[in-house]
């Protein structure tokens, strides 16, 4: 296992909140760090480029805040840095995290030396998210101190690899915090993916049905609603397979049994992709672990049966070990 020492003490449960676009912002961060799992939003979330510095203003202040009143320690945030030609605003983006210190960087597509660079300088981690081997290996060499591994199942962008296959091979060459993405939507599948040899699970479809999300209310609902036979994995929208729900895709006006190939040459992230319909905005994102998804609770509370389940989970496991050995 490799925690890093800024999140040692500092988290109820092993969890890190994955960026959603569109979905996140200070409200949902803020209530993330607070309840004790890592908070994080993509930069592109805040619009236009100078709101930015504002967020993070923000951001800090009410943790500072809260930390004073309580006497407790919040969990630090993440950033999420889209590392594509379509991002024109990826190194204002980058100083504007670096000037106001970060903790923790995402980097999403590639891992470019500059961004690892500039927020080490500032004093920060980077974790580059990944869906093989060859893209982990590269990641690795560039000096990412963390690789979130995207698996089959995950929400928006995602592999489709096995975590059983994708996390022993990681393993084998990088000794940093390995992130695991893909499906998990309780604390048992938080414990399961520790077993496996993660430092962290990665969840991100069971926040955008939160109070605090900014999805409206009818994503919300269409999760509550999904399992995972409602889950279609294309392509189309961005130029890079990811997973999304099957209503939204109906809603549009397009057959989800039935869409065509993307050119992938002509990927764009920075709008939300290269259609009419627009990814996150129209299509909606999600994982396969819908189906667990009942509710839209504040994040505090979603967290909190995060943490139960994941001490049920380790106590029934430990339990049962008992038994056996008796």
């Amino acid at each position: 296992m490799s925690l890093p020492a800024m999140l040692q003490g500092r988290l109820t449960v092993p969890v890190v909140g994955a960026p959603l676009f569109i979905v996140s912002g200070p409200e949902l961060v803020v209530a993330q760090c607070k309840a004790g799992i890592v908070g994080s939003f993509p930069a592109l979330n805040a619009r236009p480029a100078p709101q930015l510095g504002e967020w993070l203003k923000r951001i800090k202040g009410e943790l500072a805040e809260w930390e004073a009143k309580t006497g407790r320690k919040a969990a630090p945030f993440a950033v999420n840095q889209i590392a594509h030609s379509s991002n024109d605003r990826l190194e204002h983006d980058v100083d504007v995290c670096a000037e106001h210190e970060v903790p923790i960087t995402i980097t999403s597509l590639r891992a470019p030396k500059f961004v690892v660079d500039k927020m080490h300088a500032a004093g920060g981690l980077i974790w580059h998210d990944v869906v093989n081997i060859k893209h982990a290996k590269k990641a690795a060499d560039e000096g990412v101190d963390g690789l979130i591994l995207v698996c089959a199942g995950a929400g928006g962008h995602a592999g489709t690899l096995s975590p059983f296959a994708l996390v022993p091979e990681v393993k084998q060459f990088f000794k940093g915090t390995i992130l695991l993405s893909g499906s998990i939507a309780s604390g048992a599948s938080v414990l399961a993916a520790q077993a496996l040899g993660a430092d962290l699970a990665y969840l991100g479809t069971r926040f955008v049905a939160s109070a605090e999300g900014n999805a409206p209310e009818a994503y919300k609902q269409s999760i509550i609603d999904a399992t995972a036979g409602d889950i279609v994995y294309s392509n189309l929208f961005t130029g890079v397979h990811g997973n999304y729900l099957a209503p939204s895709i109906a809603a549009a006006g397009l057959d989800p049994n039935n869409l065509p190939q993307s050119d992938k040459s002509k990927m764009n992230f920075g709008s939300g992709g290269n259609t009419e319909k627009k990814a996150w905005r129209d299509i909606w994102g999600a994982g396969q672990g819908v189906g667990q998804i009942s509710s839209a609770p504040p994040a505090a509370e979603i967290i909190d049966q995060l943490r139960r389940e994941y001490e049920a989970a380790m106590g029934a496991l430990f339990t049962g070990r008992a038994a056996e050995a008796a």
